[in-house]
């Protein structure tokens, strides 16, 4: 389905993608310094989930509609920029509630929520959706047939790099997280706040480019 040098060019250029930092990047790190390593991996998984989602959106051409609805995608837009300030909101409000009563332990987040949180987050980016349009149907041969196959292995090709990254950020984020445990829980809480708030901001203002 692929040949070896268009595969190779696209392994290269799918590392080359997931090293640069971006919004997946500040993710992982917020939920590992938040939960751990446990809880970073949990999200990257759930990061990684969504990317196979959008794979398998762009090969069936659902990404097509964001490319060309400027409503679709502001709507798309605008509901994760929602979503991430308001998790951003809760997270501030537990920093607050930890320094009110210090004695009181904070509520534990479960995995379930962590993953689903983290799909949610990834699939309602509606950048990454242009990002399979447009970066990889450069290595698409509609001639060799089920293209809609062909965008998924690639997908998960480039789900599998995005993963190990992910990993490496959740063991090295959570390990060093660990020194400080039982300190300033409530300001860890609002860091965390503070990054999903950005987050939201920032793709509020994303333009379709």
């Amino acid at each position: 389905m692929f040949d070896a040098a268009t595969l190779a060019a696209y392994l290269v250029a799918a590392a080359v993608l997931v090293l640069i930092p971006g919004p997946g990047t500040a993710w992982i790190v917020a939920q590992s310094a938040a939960g751990g390593t446990a809880r970073g991996v949990q999200a990257a998984f759930g990061l990684e989930t969504a990317t196979l989602i959008h794979a398998l959106a762009a090969g069936l051409g659902l990404s097509a509609v964001l490319a060309t609805s400027a409503l679709a995608f502001e709507v798309l837009k605008y509901a994760g920029a929602t979503y991430l300030i308001w998790l951003g909101i809760k997270a501030w409000r537990s920093g607050a509630a930890s320094a009110a009563e210090p004695a009181a332990a904070a509520a534990p987040v479960s995995a379930r929520g962590v993953y689903l949180r983290s799909v949610l987050t990834g699939v309602l980016n509606p950048k990454v959706a242009l990002f399979f349009l447009a970066f990889l149907p450069q290595f698409v041969h509609p001639e060799r047939g089920m293209v809609w196959l062909q965008f998924l292995i690639l997908g998960a090709l480039l789900s599998m790099i995005g993963l190990l990254n992910s990993l490496f950020l959740s063991f090295a984020v959570g390990r060093f997280g660990r020194r400080f445990a039982g300190r300033g829980g409530r300001w860890k809480e609002r860091l965390t706040g503070s990054v999903f708030i950005l987050l939201g901001l920032r793709l509020a203002a994303q333009q379709r480019g």
